[in-house]
């Protein structure tokens, strides 16, 4: 007699629910999200698969158990966003709220101008054809008139900010580019799609590519800069004076 094999349904994830409803705001920082023999009864779970999904949340610290009131959702200072699950929640659930935005963008203005300024002085010949055919993806996507174009926009330019960090010939970097790659993306996606005048936006991204192609590192730090200050004003974010990147001046070369 033949064998059929046969598929097992996957259970709801408890976990993806509640993160979808805290990206989505639905849930806010302080806000107590439903309890377990509630979420049970809604999932047909039995309390332990509901209290393992949980957990997931708890250990990356987007929620909190207060003994005797349930699973409370913390500030977002607390959460983990670069943690795999939390990178991945982002990335399909999140209408990004300003503070991350806003998070996310300080760390890149703090960061991205440096690590352009060294890709400038170590970027290899396949680093710059790399970046090259980034920015020429981001060119054909930007002039196409699919529906996908704006999606494909915004894949081609992840790409060309992750072939920058890789740029630098260090392994941290170019193993940070990956860790970070779902965080930027957020931003990138959003900012392409309020950017009031794209094709200034590209020029800036050639600028930077042509800086560091030129070997030219105060011109990489300062176009790198000139790219995020754009983001920023898609975005609608005043980013701090905190921010080291926006307002700082490139070090100088050894």
């Amino acid at each position: 007699m033949a064998v059929t094999s046969r598929t097992t349904p996957k259970r709801p994830s408890v976990a993806d629910y509640l993160a979808e409803a805290i990206f989505s705001g639905q849930y806010r920082p302080g806000d107590f999200v439903p309890k377990e023999v509630d979420l049970a009864e809604q999932f047909a779970l039995n309390r332990s698969a509901v209290r393992s999904d949980i957990r997931q949340l708890v250990d990356v610290g987007i929620i909190e158990r207060i003994s005797g009131h349930g699973s409370k959702v913390r500030s977002v200072e607390e959460w983990n966003i670069l943690d795999p699950l939390v990178t991945d929640w982002m990335t399909r659930y999140a209408s990004p709220s300003p503070e991350i935005q806003r998070e996310i963008l300080s760390f890149r203005l703090d960061v991205e101008p440096y690590v352009a300024m060294t890709a400038a002085k170590r970027a290899t010949a396949r680093d710059l054809v790399a970046i090259e055919e980034a920015f020429e993806g981001m060119e054909r996507a930007m002039h196409a008139a699919e529906g996908d174009a704006k999606r494909l926009h915004s894949d081609h330019d992840i790409a060309f900010h992750v072939a920058i960090f890789k740029a630098t010939r260090n392994i941290v970097w170019s193993q940070l580019s990956h860790i970070l790659r779902p965080s930027i993306y957020l931003l990138i996606e959003s900012s392409n799609e309020s950017a009031s005048d794209p094709e200034a936006s590209l020029e800036r991204h050639r600028e930077l590519m042509e800086a560091i192609r030129a070997r030219k590192p105060h011109a990489a730090f300062r176009a790198a800069q000139a790219v995020l200050a754009g983001t920023a004003d898609a975005l609608g974010i005043q980013p701090g004076d905190s921010v080291l990147g926006s307002d700082q001046e490139p070090p100088p070369l050894d």
